[in-house]
């Protein structure tokens, strides 16, 4: 089975050993260093927190810790090029490790995101990151059965941005 759970900040630190494998993983993509800790640094980490627009998301598989998503939700359109909307969800940031890749637990716990949070959404993914990409375009094809764009933004994101509205997809 498969569950999202929102972070206390009380877990903040599972969040932070996550991210440390999550920038590793992406490292090769974006170009994240290490700081002269040996630590990979996410800014945004505290102002899941401390900002009402993010959400922070534990995913399980069978009660077993097996990443996370970051998101943002309500971003207001002028940060927003690709939608006819006032405002989009963005999915900032998510993980699934290594072990659990393949088994649909990115999937399931994408849809659940969508689902929770129904809205326009922008989903990005870096130039480089290949793999990113085709499950991005694979799991929101599928939740959005085919209803979705897949565009570029001029000289503001590096990479590919699927737009697609959420719960209409009945």
């Amino acid at each position: 089975m498969i569950e999202i759970s929102n972070i206390s900040y009380e877990d903040k630190s599972v969040l932070q050993n996550l991210i440390q494998l999550y920038r590793y993983d992406s490292s090769e993509y974006d170009g994240h260093v290490l700081n002269k800790y040996g630590l990979y640094q996410h800014k945004y980490l505290d102002h899941q927190w401390t900002e009402e627009y993010r959400r922070a998301f534990l995913i399980y598989k069978d009660e077993e810790l097996a990443g996370f998503a970051l998101i943002m939700l309500g971003v207001p359109r002028e940060f927003v090029k690709l939608s006819d909307v006032q405002e989009t969800n963005v999915i900032s940031d998510f993980f699934v490790l290594r072990k659990y890749r393949g088994q649909g637990v990115g999937k399931q716990a994408a849809f659940d995101i969508f689902d929770k949070f129904p809205a326009a959404w922008e989903i990005r993914q870096t130039q480089r990151n290949h793999a990113a990409n085709q499950f991005w375009n694979k799991v929101i094809n599928e939740y959005t059965k085919g209803r979705y764009k897949e565009e570029y933004l001029n000289g503001s994101w590096d990479g590919p941005v699927q737009c697609f509205q959420s719960n209409k997809y009945d």
